[in-house]
């Protein structure tokens, strides 16, 4: 009922923000969070299993963000041939698919079956982001887009902590190290060992499960405004008659070639995602090799410290980001998680994987700045779908920088390896450096501080 009152702008934003809807599509941002957290418990318990190296392990993110660079294009037109709610019920199913396959896959125990289950999960959450990120700046007063979309993504570390939580406790357990464990047992007994350590890769895809159903049913019974540009002339619609304005996606693409800062913007996501994930996927490895006697449960507490440090990291910068230009604040958040990576990479002990955890602090908030500053920059609205689901598509670094570094840890070692996320922040730090220097020339085109 509260919604009636809502009207939708001609540009797509609304009146005011409907705060059921806000908060329900807010709660659906820690869903993708846990699943992406659990990878990173995956990849340390498929390398012994399945004895994999380095690269191959990477292959997990590959699969991961692999789906969700697929995928953005066409959830992008199911939004804009249905409706978000459309967009994100379909998310929320394949999701709850991807989650089942976890069922045949800890029984068929191969390396292939459980990336068919990551890359299905990833496809539903393709279609999550690709309309959450969107939708959630939308719903409400163009001026506070950045706020909104920033609280909605403030909640991601929570659901990376109850990944990191469930992956702790219901795949690891009290097993030790598994590593040390396998290597002193006969084939037979390493093999018959190992499938029952991959049973225990399911249970935390259980709890997920039932939560999703919940969130299902609670969208398919809830009223959703628009949230779509509307045709010209239009000033003002209601949410139930709003009609969106027509646009292809090669229009799309060509009015997208001309725009220099949003391609900037999606070079900066890029860079971001790959920086974000090779230090993510990798922290427990490091902790590993850096110290031999700690098990590998004890080794994942470090994730949890450092989705902490990325969600305090997001609490100081938003309270920062109301007072200060925000390209300013990131800039210097950016400067300062780049040193801290480079501790990492340099410091032979275990200082190094502390300096790791101080890096997520400086991860802050800045996928979703980067998003919604690059958003934008698209003046036209009609074109926001799409930009927003090639802007997803630049999680597609994901899948890369993994990989990279993995190859770079075969060819060296882990600790060297993490070269590349210092780079990635060095490219990421500059992208917010030049921003803000626009922004200074340019105080008109500032929407919020």
């Amino acid at each position: 009922m509260q919604q009636t009152s809502v009207k939708q702008l001609s540009d797509g934003y609304l009146s005011r923000t409907p705060m059921f809807t806000f908060l329900l599509v807010s709660m659906i941002f820690p869903l993708w969070g846990a699943a992406a957290s659990l990878n990173d418990i995956l990849i340390t318990q498929f390398k012994t299993v399945f004895q994999l190296n380095d690269l191959a392990t990477a292959f997990v993110q590959s699969a991961f963000y692999g789906g969700y660079f697929l995928i953005a294009i066409p959830a992008s037109l199911v939004i804009k041939k249905s409706s978000y709610k459309f967009a994100i019920m379909i998310g929320l199913f394949a999701y709850i698919v991807g989650c089942s396959l976890f069922f045949p896959a800890s029984r068929m125990a191969t390396y292939s079956m459980f990336l068919v289950a990551i890359f299905a999960i990833a496809i539903g959450l393709s279609f999550l982001e690709t309309a959450c990120d969107t939708y959630s700046s939308m719903l409400g007063p163009k001026k506070t887009a950045n706020a909104r979309l920033n609280f909605s993504q403030t909640l991601v570390p929570l659901g990376d902590m109850l990944g990191i939580v469930l992956g702790k406790y219901l795949i690891f357990g009290n097993g030790g190290n598994l590593s040390e464990k396998m290597s002193h047992m006969a084939p037979a007994a390493r093999q018959a060992y190992g499938e029952k350590m991959l049973q225990l890769t399911l249970q935390p895809y259980k709890y997920i499960l039932g939560v999703l159903l919940i969130i299902f049913v609670i969208i398919a019974f809830t009223k959703m405004p628009a949230a779509k540009a509307t045709a010209e002339g239009a000033e003002e619609a209601t949410t139930a008659d709003a009609k969106a304005e027509k646009v292809t996606l090669r229009e799309t693409l060509k009015y997208l070639s001309h725009n220099k800062r949003y391609q900037r913007g999606v070079m900066a996501q890029f860079f971001y995602v790959g920086m974000q994930t090779t230090v993510w996927s990798f922290t427990i490895r490091l902790a590993l090799n850096l110290n031999h006697s700690i098990s590998d449960s004890a080794a994942s507490t470090f994730m949890i410290f450092s989705y902490a440090m990325w969600f305090f990291g997001k609490v100081v910068a938003n309270w920062l980001m109301n007072r200060f230009s925000i390209t300013k604040v990131l800039t210097i958040y950016s400067f300062l998680g780049t040193l801290s990576l480079l501790a990492t990479f340099l410091i032979p002990n275990m200082t190094a994987v502390y300096t790791a955890i101080l890096a997520s602090f400086f991860f802050g908030p800045e996928w979703p700045t980067i998003y919604a500053h690059t958003l934008d920059t698209v003046t036209e609205k009609k074109y926001t779908e799409t930009s927003g689901a090639i802007l997803v598509m630049a999680i597609i670094g994901g899948a890369v920088m993994p990989l990279l570094q993995g190859a770079v840890s075969d060819l060296t070692t882990m600790q060297f390896s993490f070269i590349v996320p210092v780079i990635c922040f060095v490219i990421v730090t500059t992208y917010f450096f030049f921003e803000h220097r626009y922004e200074v020339a340019h105080p008109e085109t500032v929407a919020e501080h």
